[in-house]
């Protein structure tokens, strides 16, 4: 495996991850699993993030801490990412969130464009970009196209499940893009789904199955 490929093995991570593929989840628990397993991932994603000195005053004296520094910017993939970004929304409040609106194209199974609310040019010095499926890679392959056009140069993704040939089609063209999931499948089937996968995530999560 790549070394740019993190694929997490934390226990609770996996233990959540069966409940959200299981057929028989409803939408508010599918919903809530996102969360949760999106800020686990977080956590791994984030173990390099730059920390500046900081002196607090507990009760009892002086103490020296840290505070992150710099700015995140989050930028869900519409609409499936939604439920991604607003997890990590509640650890790091101050990130920006800028929203990019890509569908695949049944037909052709390309990504289109119809929502960009990103500024030019981007000041942020860390961009996490959030999908839950990496399937054919084309959708998130675009974002991160779209974030270095407007000069953001740190960009990390992160998933829940990806197909291999997501992986691949991603690293083919950012390989300086670190690749953060929880889980790495089969394979894609004939309609570009992954297998065994959990089916369409933005279904799933707002109920329009």
């Amino acid at each position: 495996m790549d070394p740019n490929v993190h694929i997490s093995r934390h226990p609770l991570l996996l233990h959540k991850l069966a409940l959200l593929r299981d057929q028989g989840t409803d939408p508010n628990s599918f919903r809530a699993l996102v969360r949760e397993i999106s800020r686990l991932l977080f956590y791994e994603a984030t173990q390099d993030l730059k920390l500046a000195p900081l002196t607090v005053r507990t009760p009892l004296a002086e103490c020296t801490a840290h505070q992150i520094s710099g700015t995140i910017g989050l930028i869900p993939i519409l609409r499936a990412g939604l439920g991604m970004a607003e997890a990590l929304l509640d650890m790091v409040p101050n990130a920006c969130v800028w929203h990019l609106g890509l569908y695949r194209d049944h037909d052709t199974c390309q990504p289109v464009i119809y929502y960009n609310k990103l500024p030019s040019p981007a000041h942020i010095d860390l961009a996490i970009v959030v999908d839950p499926m990496l399937a054919t890679g084309g959708s998130a392959t675009e974002a991160i196209s779209i974030l270095k056009r407007v000069g953001v140069s740190r960009i990390k993704f992160m998933a829940l499940i990806a197909a291999p040939e997501g992986v691949a089609r991603l690293q083919g063209v950012h390989p300086d893009v670190p690749i953060h999931l929880a889980a790495l499948d089969s394979h894609l089937d004939a309609r570009n789904y992954i297998v065994p996968g959990l089916g369409d995530a933005g279904d799933r999560q707002f109920g329009t199955m």
